[in-house]
């Protein structure tokens, strides 16, 4: 960090004629554009930013200035870098919109309906102002199949969905005709990625990431801020905010509301697409918690679109759609109790994942125990089946394992059931994932539950597709914590 330091403090000194304090560094957001809250000796604070795209950051930078000086609450960029690398704006705070939608202010209605008013004037401000610093170019058929094949690829695949993919393209293409024939007149520019974590409350909003604008569809912004999955909007509250945009879009422009208002349905199913594409990518390939933990809600936004009927004209892809939003990997608890989950697993095909966000849980390795698997008698059978099972009793070695994996275990559970944490992963992995790991999930988990009844425990035997919950029916009760 010494480094960066050392580059900010040159950079304020020459262009701001001041010291740097202090620089500490933010929590990152999506993107891997770095951030830092700097402090200087004049006791102003300011954001130093470190590209992690130079056009992206010069189009900010650009896009900033231009927006600021028609009235649009943006950050102005104080000092940048030559090559734009490294820049500095001026800090809105820590208070986003988001934070007000969690904390369920009272006055949410009213920011929203300011964002909206932000939104409106970002986006109908003359091209000439803005156009010459867009990055990118406008929304295209392009920009759409780029998109729909990121939800294919980084959510379908890694969730192994099967489908004909000739038919999920052939809808796919129906669907990005209907995007495209959007009228013109409801183009302007397209901020990409309006949401709520996007707004700053400094103490009116004030959009902070709009670097990815370019000339478009102005109802994909309101409805990737509408249908957030984050944000959780209640159906009524959405359409309430929905028919606020179309009728001052549609005063601003002198158009008649229903345009908009016909082609939004169509947009918040591929904004939620595209949001669950990336998902996909951060989530379920790149392993970043935050992001899987979004995934269900995502998915309740995208079973409402299905039954609001944004899916009718395409019917594979609404197929498709249908058995994604039923997918049990998603699910979560709704009741309360603690659900554990413990897997066997083969390690040739690596560890179970966790779709649960808390990043895995315990993983015990049995391949140190004799394997009933070089013996022809036991090949087809699995740790389930008796003459596997006394094998494995007769040595011993299964149960010692199962023991001391259990007595490492309980302490956690009964620490997650006093807390109300909602999820616990245990898994158990040999080489085949067939006869020592299934022995030991079925052993601890069987254990573990008449310990705990009021934790529901479900074995997932990953290779053989076997599931098993035990204490489904249990009374829960809420422990002192």
């Amino acid at each position: 960090m010494s480094d960066v330091l050392n580059i900010f403090s040159s950079l304020i000194s020459d262009r701001l004629g001041a010291t740097v304090m202090s620089l500490s560094p933010l929590a990152a957001a999506g993107g891997d554009r770095r951030y830092y809250r700097i402090v200087l000796d004049d006791a102003r604070h300011v954001i130093g930013v470190v590209a992690d795209n130079l056009a992206d950051a010069h189009a900010f930078v650009c896009l900033s200035k231009a927006f600021a000086d028609v009235g649009v609450n943006v950050p102005r960029v104080l000092c940048h870098s030559r090559d734009f690398a490294f820049y500095v704006e001026e800090d809105l705070g820590d208070r986003d919109l988001l934070a007000a939608i969690r904390r369920n202010d009272p006055n949410l209605p009213d920011l929203v309906r300011a964002s909206i008013d932000n939104l409106l004037k970002m986006q109908l401000t003359p091209s000439q102002v803005w156009m010459p610093h867009v990055a990118y170019k406008p929304f295209s058929p392009r920009l759409v199949m780029w998109d729909l094949n990121y939800f294919k690829y980084e959510f379908l695949r890694p969730l192994a969905l099967d489908f004909d993919e000739d038919r999920l393209q052939d809808d796919f293409e129906s669907f990005c005709h209907s995007l495209c024939a959007t009228d013109h007149l409801l183009w302007g520019f397209m901020m990409r990625d309006c949401q709520s974590r996007n707004i700053m409350l400094h103490p009116d909003p004030c959009f902070i990431d709009f670097q990815g604008g370019r000339l478009g569809p102005c109802v994909y912004d309101v409805v990737s801020l509408l249908w957030q999955a984050r944000a959780r909007f209640s159906p009524d509250f959405r359409n309430a905010m929905l028919m606020y945009y179309a009728q001052n879009f549609a005063r601003l422009r002198q158009l008649d509301p229903s345009m908009i208002l016909e082609c939004a349905d169509r947009f918040a199913l591929f904004r939620t697409l595209q949001v669950l594409g990336a998902y996909g990518f951060r989530g379920l390939v790149q392993k970043r918690a935050k992001f899987v933990e979004s995934i269900p809600e995502a998915l309740e936004n995208l079973a409402y679109l299905l039954d609001w009927g944004a899916v009718d004209g395409f019917p594979y892809l609404k197929s498709v759609l249908r058995r994604v939003v039923v997918c049990d990997k998603f699910s979560r608890s709704t009741d309360g109790r603690l659900h554990v989950k413990v897997f066997s697993f083969s390690y040739k095909r690596g560890y179970p994942e966790d779709l649960s966000g808390n990043g895995g849980g315990f993983m015990f390795d049995c391949r140190g125990m004799h394997n009933p698997g070089r013996y022809d008698e036991y090949k087809p059978l699995t740790g389930r089946d008796l003459p596997v099972i006394q094998f494995l009793k007769d040595r011993g070695e299964a149960d010692v394992f199962v023991s001391r994996a259990v007595e490492m275990v309980a302490p956690t559970i009964d620490r997650y059931l006093k807390r109300g944490f909602s999820s616990l992963q245990i898994g158990f992995g040999c080489t085949g994932g067939r006869h020592r790991s299934v022995y030991c999930a079925e052993n601890s988990a069987h254990v573990l539950a008449q310990r705990f009844p009021d934790a529901i425990f479900e074995i997932v035997h990953r290779e053989q597709d076997i599931r098993e919950t035990l204490n489904e029916q249990s009374a829960s009760t809420t422990p002192e914590i």
